[in-house]
């Protein structure tokens, strides 16, 4: 569970929203993680964003006794819960999957409105109608798209949105956007083909285009790529070394970042 760590590093996050990746609803259950994460915001003033999600590891649903084919009715059930404990609302009817107490959460968190849930999903139609109804922001998954399916799925969100009779303007982000920034190329072959294929089961060409293993130019162009997507935040998520990666994300990807994106806007701004 991420609340302890996030807990744990609140000092040192100089005014950073924090927010999990992804905490399991279905298995946590919605009064112990609604908890965790009101604590967490109490703790950082207001600053947390709860991503949650059902999970996609039997492993971990057999691990605590639930039948894994039980996990979207949980899901619902779980975030339905969490929404209205979070935000002070009244809580729903009783149901058999959690026991919900009839009391607010107290202490409640201190964001006004309470902490805003991102629910993930990797852009299927359930999901994203899921997100649709049920979130405040989408949290997709990077080494599980391109700019290309993010920026589908991102259309038929805002049709699920406009359908719903929600606000289009919901923030998505990338999680799981494996980064390793290097100028050699037979480092970033090495850390593609002997790391990251076997960690995730996939075949390494497939995930070239898809995360931020190898140059920083390949890197700002995968970026801004997913940017002009529909994507507002990518969660990079170092493969070793990670105060050192996250300081060459820093120091070479995002300034070649923002500079391409400025350009591009004073191009768009010329052609108009």
């Amino acid at each position: 569970m991420a609340s302890p760590a996030l807990a744990a590093v609140i000092d040192r996050s100089d005014g950073l929203e924090l927010a999990t990746t992804i905490a399991l609803a279905s298995l946590r259950g919605p009064v112990p993680l609604a908890k965790a994460l009101a604590a967490v915001d109490l703790l950082s003033g207001g600053r947390l964003i709860a991503g949650v999600g059902p999970g996609s590891s039997r492993a971990d649903y057999e691990a605590v006794g639930v039948d894994f084919d039980d996990r979207w009715p949980r899901f619902e059930a779980a975030v339905v819960a969490l929404r209205a404990l979070l935000r002070g609302d009244p809580p729903p009817p009783a149901h058999d999957l959690f026991p919900i107490p009839a009391e607010p959460l107290s202490p409640p968190p201190a964001r006004p409105g309470g902490v805003p849930i991102w629910i993930g999903s990797w852009g299927s139609a359930a999901g994203l109608r899921r997100v649709a109804r049920l979130g405040d922001g989408w949290l997709a998954s990077a080494y599980n798209t391109t700019p290309g399916r993010f920026g589908d799925a991102r259309r038929r969100l805002l049709e699920a949105l406009a359908r719903a009779g929600r606000d289009p303007a919901m923030p998505s982000a990338l999680a799981t956007m494996w980064t390793w920034v290097t100028e050699s190329r037979a480092d970033a072959g090495r850390v593609m083909t002997d790391v990251l294929a076997p960690l995730l089961r996939r075949d390494p060409a497939e995930l070239e285009s898809q995360v931020c293993v190898g140059g920083a130019a390949h890197c700002v162009e995968l970026l801004g790529a997913f940017e002009e997507a529909g994507c507002d935040r990518v969660y990079v998520w170092p493969l070793g070394d990670e105060a050192r990666q996250l300081e060459l994300v820093a120091s070479r990807v995002l300034p070649a970042l923002r500079a391409a994106t400025q350009e591009a806007g004073r191009d768009s701004n010329h052609a108009g």
